[in-house]
């Protein structure tokens, strides 16, 4: 995991630079100092709306939320990557939505676990666990053996029943729900049941046996995003097995627009 530390504290060091040059540059033209170009007229005027200047999400992850609540979310994740790097270890919990590339994240879990067990990555694949509250409490000092506990997922559309261990309805008048912590579960595909449900539906196969909902996982409430160079999407992250009601099938919480976020609008 140094690896995808590094790389993290390389991205987010250059969101740092950007801001504090951009920050320091509009001070000085407000001064007189230099000339007010029109870059930094947007940024002023952006920020007086309350809205993050384009020069910083140029450069930056993506996100919805206003200026103030984009600074207090980006020292958020500046303060898990210190305590990351400070401790000399990986934690025993990750918070998900504090990466910048989380995919990176992602795919360094499931390449720790095909090196210590010999086994080639494209045959690797995560299973998922939601942990109960007892299990959370311990995830706070020691982390799994295989895989990684993580949490800051919010749920969209629905909610996870902590009583009955399911995914629920949601509570009327409420958006979205912070998730349990999950445990990113690496295995061999040979070793992970298939998902019960209809092909020509895309929730699976008849001859599945696990009975769980196959949900989306995104960054942001916009769902949607852009292909990078390396495949992967800007905004779709990955798909993630949660628990359900013998009532229930994959359809009836695809219908709900049922997915989890990474990080909210506000």
């Amino acid at each position: 995991m140094n690896t995808v530390l590094v790389q993290e504290l390389i991205r987010f060091n250059r969101v740092i630079k950007t801001v504090a040059a951009s920050l320091y540059e509009i001070q000085r033209a407000v001064k007189g100092l230099v000339v007010l170009s029109g870059e930094l007229e947007d940024m002023g005027n952006a920020m007086f709306n309350g809205k993050v200047p384009k020069m910083w999400t140029a450069v930056s992850y993506p996100s919805l939320k206003g200026v103030g609540g984009w600074v207090n979310d980006f020292l958020e994740r500046l303060d898990f990557l210190r305590d990351w790097f400070n401790s000399k270890a990986p934690p025993p919990r990750y918070w998900v939505s504090g990466f910048f590339f989380t995919q990176a994240f992602i795919t360094g879990t499931l390449q720790n676990f095909a090196r210590q067990y010999k086994i080639p990555i494209d045959l690797c694949d995560f299973d998922f666990a939601v942990l109960n509250p007892k299990e959370e409490q311990d995830a706070l000092t020691k982390g799994p053996e295989t895989g990684a506990y993580i949490h800051g997922l919010f749920m969209d559309g629905a909610r996870f029943n902590v009583q009955k261990h399911y995914i629920d309805e949601s509570l009327p008048r409420v958006l979205f729900v912070l998730m349990p912590h999950f445990h990113l579960w690496p295995k061999a595909k040979k070793d992970i049941q298939g998902i019960e449900g209809r092909i020509e539906l895309y929730t699976g196969a008849i001859t599945g046996t696990a009975h769980v909902y196959n949900c989306p996982v995104y960054k942001t409430s916009e769902r949607k995003g852009v292909l990078l160079t390396t495949g992967h999407s800007t905004n779709f992250v990955m798909w993630m097995r949660i628990p359900m009601g013998a009532q229930h099938d994959q359809i009836h919480w695809v219908k709900r627009g049922v997915a989890m976020l990474t990080s909210l609008d506000d």
